[in-house]
């Protein structure tokens, strides 16, 4: 049995028109009356489950308590959730009372390793253990968002369910982050483990909020919009020695620095970026204790950026060749793994879903404010979805009115601010775009 709704719902559901999507004079869809009456009804709940997100974050396959929240949240709007998948994802179907397409909504849940410098009344004061070290933990890449836009898309859905055509399907996704060294999370381990086996959508649909775009706008392109991704780890194995007598040893520390300023000819030199764009990037270096010790070894860890497969390849190759011979040429041996696990395929809009949808991301903010932004070397999971169902991600402008975007600090950055404005473009968006798919799929 559903559970009684709360009263906002049965206005809202009262008040919404069961029309199809409204066309002006010209041809241009225009905002649905539902979806206008949606935003006020459950702004400022998405406001408040954002927010108490951001000051709970938890980090990848750590989602504990945000994903018994998601799923205590659901079963308030008389949905049932299943819990579980890919260690803390949650699901649930919304079942409308006519028949129509079916189609997959997500968000992701996982916070960063960044310790916040915001001063927010609901600043992350959270702490974790990250590769050994203690960390802050902080909802730096708007991940809080997302998750409360989908469940304010969820109750707005449900508040409509009577004069709903087709199903939705709600997917609070774990890790896109990445899971931790030596296990599985994210999209691929929800694939892996079913979550489309029972409800196999037509299409899916993803946003993120995103700093480079002032609020009021959105960004999406057709075809290919963030890279693939890929990390590494090199180890530069030497011998130790102390530190007054370095011809004692093989001096990791150097070797690793060679390695390091070498491998930056990879994209240089070496790489046709004139075709596609790529990025070789070290993220972290580990190596010594003592100021006077030099040590036996040296670990770097990175990522690789690409758009195409065969420049993606070519790329390991030639990190790989760099690390293996720049150690030795200094005496030092290389444990090279490229990349060190399966990483993140190109995520790519469907041309024709993303065409076709286009008209109603312009009727929530007006059709000069979608933007079609540049090809993004950042890298997102939902590619694992594209890959089996066509999909449309896109980006709502988060970095608020009156603050240069280009300079504005970016996602991951310990002082990421969001606009709350965009929690309301966000979920006017993500309903728009879903209730026009539903009404009018063909």
């Amino acid at each position: 049995m559903r559970h009684a709704r709360p009263l906002i719902v049965s206005l809202l559901a009262a008040a919404l028109s069961t029309a199809l999507p409204a066309v002006a004079q010209d041809g241009a869809t225009t905002q649905r009356p539902e979806v206008a009456a949606a935003g006020k009804a459950v702004q400022q709940q998405v406001v408040d489950w954002r927010r108490h997100f951001h000051q709970y974050p938890e980090l990848s396959n750590r989602e504990e308590q945000t994903a018994k929240r998601v799923a205590d949240e659901l079963r308030k709007l008389g949905l049932q959730p299943r819990t579980g998948i890919a260690h803390h994802g949650v699901t649930a179907v919304i079942k409308g009372s006519k028949p129509g397409p079916h189609i997959a909504l997500r968000a992701d849940m996982d916070a960063l390793p960044v310790t916040e410098r915001n001063k927010l009344p609901f600043a992350s004061k959270a702490t974790a253990t990250y590769r050994g070290e203690t960390v802050g933990v902080m909802h730096a890449c708007g991940h809080d968002a997302h998750t409360g836009i989908l469940l304010g898309v969820a109750k707005a859905l449900v508040a409509m369910q009577d004069q709903l055509p087709g199903e939705v399907l709600l997917v609070f996704q774990p890790a896109e982050e990445g899971a931790p060294a030596g296990e599985e999370g994210g999209a691929s381990l929800m694939l892996a483990e079913g979550v489309f086996n029972d409800f196999k959508p037509e299409a899916v649909f993803g946003l993120h909020v995103f700093s480079s775009i002032p609020v009021g706008q959105i960004g999406v392109r057709q075809g290919p919009l963030m890279a693939a991704s890929d990390s590494f780890t090199l180890k530069v194995v030497g011998r130790q020695t102390h530190g007054s007598r370095p011809w004692g040893g093989v001096d990791p520390i150097v070797a690793m620095a060679d390695v390091i300023g070498t491998a930056q000819t990879i994209v240089s030199r070496r790489t046709d970026i004139s075709k596609l764009p790529a990025v070789v990037s070290f993220g972290a270096i580990k190596g010594g204790i003592r100021y006077n010790i030099i040590p036996d070894d040296v670990e770097v860890v990175g990522t690789i950026r690409t758009f195409d497969d065969g420049m993606r390849q070519k790329i390991f190759a030639d990190l790989k060749n760099v690390a293996t011979h720049v150690s030795a040429a200094h005496g030092a041996k290389v444990e090279a793994s490229v990349p060190d696990n399966d990483g993140n395929p190109v995520t790519v809009n469907n041309p024709a879903l993303t065409a076709r949808m286009l008209p109603s991301l312009q009727a929530v903010v007006g059709a000069d404010n979608v933007i079609t932004p540049p090809l993004q070397m950042g890298a997102e999971d939902f590619s694992f979805y594209a890959r089996e169902v066509p999909s449309m991600f896109f980006f709502v402008g988060s970095t608020a009115r009156g603050i240069d975007p280009i300079s504005a600090p970016s996602n991951h950055s310990p002082e990421f601010m969001l606009d709350e404005g965009s929690l309301d473009i966000g979920l006017r968006s993500l309903l728009q775009v879903t209730l026009d798919y539903l009404h009018s799929a063909r």
